[in-house]
């Protein structure tokens, strides 16, 4: 199985200048939930703006850069090598960004844990248009702002039709 863990504003922005816009701890343990244990696989630039490999998961960067290594991260020249190289250790992969990752991967996506985020932001990142007549939403889940999260978001599961 193939999923998408992304977190998108009402206008599809996922980033600018290769960072996120806002901060949702549950969102984050939402990720770390669904993805720990498992391979993710991201872009370079994705990788550098975590600045570590996450724990606990086969990381695998993607790169054109022939010379590029991070320790405790695999290396993939190509989406589908990554996603190759990834369904040899699990069943369950995670691509987690960045948008042209996601934009690359979307025609073998099983998968889409969304977190909704109910604020339009100005970004230079934008998360591929989905395709309604190819997903169904399985799931929604909402939660107001609070003293931790300034905006308000929602869970929602997306699987392909």
């Amino acid at each position: 199985m193939l999923a998408f863990v992304v977190a998108i504003a009402e206008n599809n922005v996922i980033g600018n200048d290769n960072q996120l816009l806002w901060h949702l701890p549950d969102d984050l343990k939402h990720f770390k939930r669904l993805t720990q244990g498992h391979p993710v696989v991201m872009g370079r630039r994705t990788y550098e703006s975590i600045g570590r490999p996450l724990p606990n998961r086969t990381n695998i960067v993607v790169t054109r850069q022939a010379d590029w290594q991070a320790d405790g991260c695999e290396v993939a020249y190509s989406v589908p090598d990554a996603l190759e190289q990834a369904t040899q250790l699990d069943a369950e992969v995670f691509v987690i960004g960045g948008a042209e990752i996601y934009r690359q991967a979307l025609p073998a996506a099983d998968i889409i844990y969304l977190t909704e985020v109910h604020h339009a932001f100005e970004g230079d990142v934008v998360f591929p248009e989905l395709n309604n007549t190819e997903w169904r939403e399985e799931s929604r889940e909402r939660h107001e702002p609070d003293e931790k999260h300034a905006y308000a978001f929602s869970f929602v599961t997306l699987r392909r039709r």
